[in-house]
């Protein structure tokens, strides 16, 4: 008679406690949160400087250390009022010429590149593929490289400072939105890229019905690249809101000038208010941020897309 077998038993596993996942995974999200909330302190402190200066009155030291921080013991909010209409300084009429720029170039940037991209996505012809990569060599041209060269030709012109009849002294606006309708090569890039991802059986269908190539792109192409063409028109106009050197080359009355030139030059002279030029500060960056939260999924999806698919 043999010996009952023995049951083999292993030590029991300690229970892990209920709540300690849970606790870890918000552990985790007030890390990442509070990670988050450091880093864009360093954003937000410096128009929350800007705003208190705004609100300072023009007798306020706006310059002090420690600074102060809102709510000051003083504020005007007529500082703002004055910042747009004032006389001398018109920053309403700056952010008017700004917005003119942006609106042309805007036009000329989403028709000039996407007539461009189209053949190179859409037709095929001897040579284009070193067409496209000549054109996108150009990208390797650092841009302080092409202002003495497109000076002296707008010089040559008679655009530079032109004052022409009809349109007055806006006609110097000529050399800052006639290469918008010239193409630029990373928006060709990208509009190319995503065009390459449309069905070809959508043209063959639209040319068995009669369509010629420029009504599929504009009856086909054109809708379906509606995401990648809201990126070119947003940083179109980061571009032209945000320029410089331009209008300061191109621009010789300064009733003319953009909104980011006229805040630039304002700083440079003496007895500068700064309370009203922080107040213009920060009214000039209230369009940008509308433009991208209006448009943030598309442009998201937009630049997302062209990685995906391209």
């Amino acid at each position: 008679m043999t010996a009952p077998a023995r049951a083999i038993t292993t030590p029991a596993v300690a229970a892990r406690r209920p709540g300690w996942p849970r606790f870890k995974r918000i552990l985790r999200t007030v890390a990442i949160y509070g990670l988050l909330l450091l880093l864009s302190s360093f954003i937000l402190l410096p128009i929350s400087w800007m705003v208190t200066a705004a609100l300072k009155p023009d007798t306020a030291p706006v310059f002090t250390f420690p600074p102060d921080w809102f709510p000051t013991e003083h504020f005007r909010l007529e500082t703002f009022s004055e910042a747009l209409f004032n006389p001398l300084n018109p920053y309403i009429l700056y952010a008017f010429n700004s917005f003119l720029l942006c609106a042309v170039n805007i036009v000329g940037a989403v028709i000039s590149n996407s007539l461009i991209a189209y053949p190179f996505a859409r037709l095929r012809f001897r040579g284009r593929e070193k067409m496209f990569g000549l054109l996108i060599a150009t990208m390797l041209l650092p841009a302080p490289v092409l202002l003495l060269p497109q000076f002296l030709i707008f010089n040559e012109l008679g655009w530079y400072g032109a004052d022409l009849p009809g349109i007055g002294t806006y006609a110097s606006y000529l050399p800052l939105v006639v290469p918008s309708f010239l193409g630029n090569a990373f928006f060709i890039f990208l509009l190319r890229q995503y065009m390459r991802t449309i069905p070809k059986e959508l043209d063959e269908a639209a040319r068995v019905d009669g369509a010629s190539h420029l009504q599929i792109y504009r009856h086909i192409i054109l809708p379906l690249t509606a995401p990648v063409l809201v990126v070119v028109a947003v940083f179109t106009f980061l571009g032209t809101w945000n320029d410089f050197f331009g209008p300061v080359i191109y621009i010789l009355d300064p009733q003319r000038y953009p909104v980011a030139t006229a805040l630039a030059t304002e700083v440079t002279k003496v007895g500068t208010k700064w309370n009203i030029v922080m107040a213009a500060n920060l009214v000039a960056i209230i369009p940008p941020l509308i433009i991208y939260f209006l448009s943030q999924k598309r442009l998201i999806g937009g630049i997302a897309s062209v990685g995906i698919r391209g």
